[in-house]
């Protein structure tokens, strides 16, 4: 199956701070731009968005139907939300660092329980014997679709998420082929 996954355009806020599931606004104006030109290029897939703001009013501008899927949202840092990275306590971002597979950042969500659900949701696409799907979401599902691989657990996925440093721009169009 093809992936087409655009990462959401920067938050009006946030520079600085922790947020995964906190819904920040984008700027309209920016949005519009960037759904105009990917309108143009975009097939005509499916197309599958966060509900989280922030891509949801970019899938909403690609004038086709859009279907959101909570299973799309970003990390939830539950305590950390909207906290200023250096006020967090050094130790407790060290302890996520030490074992960035099982441990929950502000008590909230592990790495590898939002690679179940990600997986959830590439399974449910499995079932739908799509060509393939459009998706607007976050930086941290973008890596987990990056390595996703339908033999291996989710256990294998996300520690190879956690071993490697990938980073994804802001609006980035990246392409996937996914085998089911």
């Amino acid at each position: 199956m093809k992936l087409i996954v655009i990462r959401h355009l920067a938050p009006l806020q946030g520079e600085g701070l922790c947020y995964g599931h906190t819904d920040l606004a984008v700027d309209a104006q920016a949005n519009a731009q960037a759904a105009a030109s990917l309108r143009a290029s975009l097939p005509s897939f499916p197309v599958f968005s966060s509900p989280l703001q922030r891509c949801f009013s970019l899938a909403s501008l690609l004038d086709r139907p859009v279907q959101v899927d909570a299973r799309l949202r970003e990390l939830n840092f539950g305590d950390w939300e909207m906290q200023p990275w250096d006020r967090i306590d050094r130790a407790d971002i060290d302890a996520w660092a030490a074992d960035t597979v099982y441990y929950r950042p502000g008590g909230a969500e592990s790495l590898l329980q939002m690679t179940t659900r990600v997986s959830a949701f590439l399974r449910t696409l499995q079932a739908q014997n799509l060509e393939g799907v459009i998706l607007i979401t976050h930086a941290g599902v973008l890596k987990i679709l990056s390595h996703w691989d339908a033999a291996a657990s989710d256990v294998d996925i996300a520690q190879r998420v956690a071993s490697r440093d990938m980073r994804f721009s802001y609006g980035s169009c990246t392409q996937l082929d996914i085998l089911m």
